[in-house]
């Protein structure tokens, strides 16, 4: 099943009334925000291995959809938490516009990956953010292309405040009650927790 054919599936799934050419502009727009050369980590291939993921799980139709939105906004200058607040509102901004009845709740949920904190009682956010930092627990060959693609996304930064700011955002992933939530994903823990911390030691490839 193509992308294309995906977003359709989660949109018409959630409910939308819209016809079918701002659906399909709509599924353009985000395909091409997906696309955007400054991206090399965030891009439509993580896009396509967390909706397997939410898929293979039995996930809902709203978590498919902050599975698309949730990095459709990603500037890698912005400051905190403006990407996923900018993805949130545009989620909702959309998506109302489309007619699907849990816009505010695909927006509740895209601001959960600003800091992947999530409430017990919320399977919904569990999954959407194991299938985010999924990642963390690849292989340290694959773990260790992720990191290089997220420093070529921040290109910009001198080496030392980069190696500051990603540590920050280590300790704070380490700091996490449980990096995974739901029990078919815990197993990924060891593997992750050992990637972040390697990382974190200094012995990142970048």
């Amino acid at each position: 099943m193509t992308l294309t054919e995906r977003w359709h599936r989660a949109v018409r799934g959630a409910g939308a009334t819209a016809d079918d050419a701002p659906v399909d502009a709509a599924g353009a727009d985000l395909l091409a925000r997906w696309r955007e050369p400054h991206r090399h980590y965030h891009t439509t291939d993580h896009l396509a291995a967390m909706l397997s993921i939410v898929d293979g799980y039995g996930g809902s139709d709203p978590v498919r959809l902050a599975t698309w939105y949730h990095d459709a906004v990603y500037d890698p200058r912005a400051p905190g938490d403006a990407n996923e607040r900018a993805s949130a509102a545009l989620a909702r901004s959309v998506l109302t516009d489309l007619g699907v009845p849990d816009a505010a709740e695909v927006e509740r949920l895209v601001l959960l990956t600003a800091g992947h904190t999530v409430d017990p009682g919320d399977p919904d956010g569990a999954l959407l953010c194991d299938a985010d930092l999924a990642i963390l627990a690849a292989t340290p060959r694959d773990y260790d292309a992720y990191a290089r693609a997220i420093r070529r996304e921040y290109a910009h930064v001198p080496d030392e405040p980069f190696r500051a700011a990603r540590a920050a955002v280590l300790r704070h992933l380490l700091a996490l009650p449980t990096l995974y939530r739901l029990p078919a994903h815990t197993p990924w823990t060891p593997l992750a927790r050992a990637n972040l911390e390697r990382e974190l030691q200094g012995r990142a490839p970048y």
